[in-house]
């Protein structure tokens, strides 16, 4: 496979905020969407480079909550408001941020002919200079480079330590086909589970999900909710327009010596015109 590696990118102020009902690492939408705009802006540089799959590693994420002493849930930390001409602060709406240690895997074509020296130097001027990362400001990033025949093995030393986002519908789909709706299904995989055994004079507490693995909620894209149309100053006049909500399922963090293949860590655009479904998902996943 041949690859563009963009290894440790520094993100502070990340959205951390991927769906209406949970908070923590961004969207997978948030991700390829930076880089299809990182191919856009390159197009006009290196026209026939296309990008066509990108993994996700994280090397840390830091995520913007406090927890005081006797606090039994955590409080998401905003940044404040400049006073108002009253000398009070105007209202706000909450918005999760998350710092985040990122590296990003992104499988390429149109490089047969491609200047390697020039081809990096402007992939890392335009990340500091024209994008943003799910919403954060990108700080810093190591140098990138380019592996034209990309391997398990050599993917290690370009990205340990660190853990691969890699899709796991599968939990999902086992839990629903107990009866359970999406919502149900979802807090099944994700609840901790507290049980006991007693033992002559001694209680033994046991706490532990129902699955094994680094298990957590993520948003994948968007199902259309209304016919293609004309809407009222949309941003785009010449493409149809529609409402969507949020598609989520369940992710994992998964070192990357774990996984069978690179495939199981690459994420790619798909759409599902039958169930208006517009997603990100794992070249693993089967199609529906």
């Amino acid at each position: 496979m041949k690859a563009l590696v963009l290894p440790h990118i520094i993100v502070q102020n990340a959205n951390a905020f991927p769906s209406p009902f949970s908070i923590g690492f961004p969207a997978v939408t948030a991700f390829l969407g930076a880089v299809h705009a990182l191919e856009r802006h390159l197009r006009r540089e290196f026209e026939d480079v296309r990008f066509l799959s990108a993994g996700i590693i994280s090397h840390k994420a830091d995520l913007q909550v406090y927890k005081g002493p006797g606090d039994y849930v955590y409080s998401v930390i905003n940044t404040a408001n400049p006073l108002d001409k009253k000398g009070e602060r105007p209202s706000f709406i909450e918005e999760p941020r998350i710092h985040l240690d990122v590296s990003l895997i992104i499988e390429m074509e149109g490089v047969r002919k491609l200047q390697e020296k020039p081809f990096l130097e402007a992939v890392k001027r335009l990340m500091l200079s024209k994008m943003r990362l799910a919403g954060g400001d990108i700080l810093r990033l190591d140098a990138p480079l380019m592996d034209r025949d990309l391997s398990h093995r050599t993917l290690m030393r370009y990205t340990g330590p660190g853990y691969a986002f890699i899709e796991r519908r599968d939990v999902m789909q086992e839990a629903m086909a107990q009866g359970k709706d999406a919502v149900e299904a979802l807090i099944d995989v994700l609840s901790v589970h507290h049980t006991c055994q007693e033992n002559d004079d001694e209680v033994i507490w046991e706490s532990k999900r129902k699955y094994e693995g680094w298990l957590v909620p993520a948003a994948i894209g968007f199902q259309g909710i209304s016919p293609l149309g004309k809407a009222l100053n949309q941003r785009d006049p010449d493409t149809p327009h529609r409402f969507a909500e949020s598609v989520v399922t369940i992710g994992e963090f998964k070192m990357p010596h774990r996984l069978g293949t690179i495939d199981e860590m690459m994420w790619e655009y798909r759409y599902n015109a039958a169930k208006n479904l517009y997603l990100c998902e794992t070249k693993t996943t089967p199609k529906e």
